[in-house]
């Protein structure tokens, strides 16, 4: 393939909407809420910690209810999870991060469908999954090819 300048302003343009990506307010506040759990010195602990558990989880997964600490890793999972989705800081990084994909979702379908209306993208809200599936509506007779 030859480098021709088409490519060359297409890559200028991919290079600004990443940087406009980078600068809008959901990658800010994800970073934000990345630096925020990951400064705390007790959270990442109790993160490594539940990573560590995690593994001996899926030790005992393999040998299901027969395994000698089963009842007691199942325990402590469900503790340490359930701590760590508590945490606001935890809960404000998953907030963050489902907006910052919601950004994602959106420039990939406005992508997309710049390209051709038959595109299909994957998103991951069901919202935005309806809207790039079906464009007139299910009660169009079938048209629209959805599964509805």
């Amino acid at each position: 393939m030859m480098m021709t300048s088409d490519w060359a302003i297409l890559l200028d343009e991919t290079d600004v909407l990443c940087e406009m990506i980078l600068s809008s307010e959901p990658a800010k506040l994800l970073q934000q809420a990345y630096d925020a759990v990951y400064s705390d010195g007790q959270l990442v602990e109790a993160i490594h910690a539940f990573t560590r558990m995690k593994e001996h989880y899926e030790d005992v997964q393999r040998f299901g209810k027969y395994h000698p600490d089963y009842h007691t890793i199942m325990k402590s999972i469900r503790q340490q999870k359930r701590m760590l989705d508590l945490d606001d800081k935890i809960s404000a990084l998953k907030l963050a991060e489902n907006d910052f994909q919601d950004l994602l979702d959106e420039i990939s379908l406005l992508i997309g469908k710049t390209v051709s209306e038959a595109v299909k993208v994957p998103v991951s809200n069901p919202f935005f999954s309806a809207a790039s599936a079906c464009g007139g509506g299910c009660g169009s007779g079938g048209s629209c090819s959805c599964s509805a």
